[in-house]
C-alpha cells in the first residue's frame, strides 16, 4: 500500500564486459554482482554511445533526437524546456527528489538539475571534475559541488564517497519525514581522469603489473563504487527500506579503457555505433513489486533502451506524465513483474 522508493544508480563509462558477473577477468564487483544475482536483468539494453544523450532519454523517455539533448557540449547537451523530467513527473505525485553528482545536461538556468524537478542536489558542471567551468583546482578529492541555490560546498574524502555518503544521508531524512523519495545518483567515475584511491591503485597495479597507468585508475574507481554500492545496500537493509525501494543500475554508454583486453565479445566502445558502444548492463530489483529479491534473479530478453525507464517507473509508483511531448519509451511494468514479454518496439517512436 506504501509507494515505492526509487534509487537510480548511473556508472560513468564502464562497459557491459567490466563487471565480474559478465565475466571480466579482471577486478571482481562483489556487490554489484550480488545486485545482479537479485535483480532482473535486462540482457538486450541500449543507451546512446556516450554521455549527455543517455542522460537525457534516461530523464525525459524521450530519444535524443526529439529532446534535443544529442551530443556532450555545448548547446547541444542541453534538453529542450517544454519535456517534462522525470523528478519533476515524480514530485507532482509527491515524492521528494535528489540528484547527486554528474549532471551534464546545462548547468545555466533553464537547465540546472534543481530547474529539472530536483528538489536537492549536489553536482558539478559539465562532464568531470575538473573541467574547464568547474570550480578552480577541482579535484575528486575534497571535491566541491554545487548545492540547490549554486553554492559550492567543499567536502572531505574521494568524490564517490562522498556522493554516497549525502545521498544516503538524505534518503534517511526523507524516510524519517515520512515522504517516498526518488534518488539519482549519477556517478562521475569510471570517467577519466582515472584519479582513485592511492590504496586501490596500489593493490590493482599489484595484481595486475600488465595493465597500463590508466587501466590500473579504471579498475580502482570502479572498485571504489562497488563498494559504496555495498554501502547502499547495507543502508538500504538496515533502514527497512530494501524491500520497498526500486534500485536501478546501469551504464551511461559503453567502456574504453579494457575493451581490447575483455568486451564480452563485443565490437567497439564509447561513441562508436557498434554493440560495443551502446548496450549496457541494466539490473532492476524491487521485491516488494515481484521484480527480483534474494535467490529471485532472472535475465529478461528482448530489445529494451533506455528511454523505457521513465514510463516503467513512473507505472511502478503510480505516478501520471505531466503534459508534455508523447514519450518514446514504453512501460516495461509488465514484463519485470514477469506477466508477458518485453512488448514490440519496432515502430513506437513519435516522428
Amino acid at each position: 500500500d506504501r509507494r515505492p522508493n526509487v534509487v537510480v544508480v548511473l556508472i560513468d563509462d564502464m562497459g557491459y564486459g567490466d563487471l565480474s558477473c559478465h565475466g571480466s577477468p579482471h577486478w571482481k564487483t562483489p556487490h554489484l554482482d550480488a545486485l545482479h544475482a537479485s535483480s532482473v536483468r535486462l540482457t538486450d539494453f541500449h543507451v546512446a554511445p556516450m554521455c549527455s544523450p543517455t542522460r537525457g532519454q534516461l530523464l525525459t523517455g524521450l530519444d535524443a533526437m526529439r529532446n534535443g539533448g544529442t551530443i556532450v557540449a555545448s548547446s547541444r547537451m542541453m534538453v529542450r524546456s517544454d519535456a517534462p523530467m522525470l523528478p519533476a513527473h515524480l514530485a507532482a505525485a509527491g515524492y521528494a527528489t535528489g540528484q547527486f553528482g554528474k549532471w551534464h545536461l546545462g548547468e545555466n538556468p533553464p537547465h540546472r538539475p534543481q530547474d529539472r524537478g530536483f528538489e536537492e542536489t549536489l553536482w558539478f558542471p559539465l562532464q568531470e571534475i575538473s573541467s574547464l567551468s568547474d570550480h578552480w583546482g577541482a579535484d575528486y578529492f575534497d571535491p566541491v559541488f554545487r548545492g540547490r541555490d549554486d553554492q559550492r560546498t567543499k567536502f572531505s574524502g574521494y568524490c564517490t564517497d562522498v556522493l554516497f555518503d549525502q545521498a544516503i544521508g538524505w534518503m534517511g531524512r526523507m524516510q524519517a519525514a515520512g515522504r517516498p523519495f526518488f534518488c539519482y545518483l549519477p556517478l562521475n567515475v569510471v570517467h577519466g581522469p582515472q584519479w582513485a584511491p592511492a590504496e586501490l591503485r596500489d593493490e590493482v597495479a599489484r595484481r595486475f603489473p600488465q595493465l597500463s597507468a590508466g587501466q590500473v585508475g579504471y579498475l580502482a574507481m570502479l572498485a571504489n563504487a562497488d563498494a559504496n554500492m555495498g554501502k547502499l545496500e547495507a543502508f538500504l537493509r538496515k533502514s527497512g527500506m530494501r524491500e520497498n525501494t526500486i534500485v536501478v543500475f546501469l551504464s551511461d554508454n559503453g567502456g574504453y579503457a579494457l575493451v581490447g583486453r575483455y568486451n564480452a565479445q563485443m565490437r567497439d566502445g564509447k561513441s562508436r555505433l557498434a554493440e560495443g558502444g551502446h548496450r549496457v548492463p541494466c539490473f532492476l530489483r524491487w521485491p516488494q513489486g515481484g521484480v527480483g529479491g534474494d535467490g529471485r534473479g532472472r535475465d529478461v530478453d528482448g530489445l529494451t533502451q533506455v528511454q523505457d525507464l521513465t514510463p516503467t517507473l513512473l507505472e511502478w509508483c503510480g505516478a501520471r506524465a505531466l503534459p508534455g511531448p508523447p514519450l518514446d519509451g514504453i512501460s516495461l511494468a509488465g514484463a519485470l513483474a514477469g506477466r508477458g514479454a518485453i512488448p514490440d518496439q519496432i515502430g513506437r517512436a513519435h516522428v
